[in-house]
Parts: C-alpha cells; structure tokens; sequence
C-alpha cells in the first residue's frame, strides 16, 4: 500500500511560482514511478509531469508541452517526497493537481495506469 498526500497548492498571481509536494509512505517509493496530473472544471484530468528512477540517485522525467521549461519535477528518496516546481504560472494553470504513484513500472502519462493517488491539492492562477 502507498498513501500520497499532498501540499503546497493555494493561489498565485500569473507569473508567479509554487511548489508542490506529495509525501509518500510506504517502502515501494523508491521503486515507483511518479507523475503529477491535473484537472481543471469541465475538463478531464491530463498529465503534467513524470519522474522515474532509472539506477541509485539518477532518474528521468517528462513533461507536457503546456508546461515544459516552466515546471520540474523531483523526488527526495530519503524523505520519500515527490515535488513539483511551478515557474512562471498562467491562468490556464488552473487545476486541482495530483500526485500518483505506479509500483514496480517505468512513468506513463496515462492517468489509468497509476495505481495510488492523492487527495489532490488546488492551484489558482490569477490574471
């Protein structure tokens, strides 16, 4: 079992920068691959970014042409947390943001193929 719970949203104007977290517990961290997902009003819920652990301290990650150069992913295994760094905030930004994790398997940016999430955290982005 995996328990995700996430911080760090709130609201900020455009431009503006927020980190999120998600605190994992359990011992399948390390071995998971984590993303970041988002869902705005109306819309259905898309990937933001994905980190997975090739070998000891080195790990790839993806990301979403909405939000490539602006957000980075990363992951603290000691501390079992997962964050994600947003720069240069836009209003479309807009979501209640998600952390997943997929035991045992290399990142997807499909959202069906994660097996734990959180509860989510709210992200509004102000013109």
């Amino acid at each position: 079992q995996v328990q995700l719970v996430e911080s760090g949203g709130g609201l900020v104007q455009a431009g503006g920068s927020l980190r999120l977290s998600c605190a994992a517990s359990g011992r399948a961290f390390s071995s998971s691959a984590m993303g970041w997902f988002r869902q705005a009003p109306g819309k259905e819920r898309e990937f933001v970014a994905g980190t997975t652990r090739l070998y000891s301290r080195t790990y790839y990650a993806d990301y979403s042409d909405s939000v490539k150069g602006r957000f980075t992913i990363s992951r603290d295994s000691a501390k079992n947390t997962v964050y994600l760094q947003m720069n240069s905030l836009r209003p479309e930004d807009t979501a209640v943001y998600y952390c997943a994790a997929r035991l045992g398997a290399t990142m997807s940016t499909l959202f069906e193929e994660y097996n734990y999430w959180g509860q989510g955290t709210q992200v509004t982005v102000s013109s």
